[in-house]
């Protein structure tokens, strides 16, 4: 279980950076425009944590978006 707790910390991690890179004004002053965005590698990593969490645990939909609930 420990194993599954540090890869949803680096999932975690990861989407925390991902958010940082978008609101980052160098990054918005780029116009960088690829065939796949920010936004796509946020959804795998949100798929990931979906599939590597607990079957017990409850999903909390609002915290992986970044909303507040």
């Amino acid at each position: 279980m420990t194993e599954s707790k540090e890869l949803l910390s680096l999932i975690d991690q990861s989407l925390a950076l991902i958010d940082q890179i978008q609101k980052h004004p160098d990054f918005k002053a780029t116009e960088y425009h690829p065939d796949l965005t920010l936004g796509d590698a946020q959804q795998a990593f949100l798929e990931l944590r979906w599939e590597t969490l607990p079957p017990s645990e409850p999903i909390k939909i609002f915290s992986l978006e970044g909303l507040s609930s």
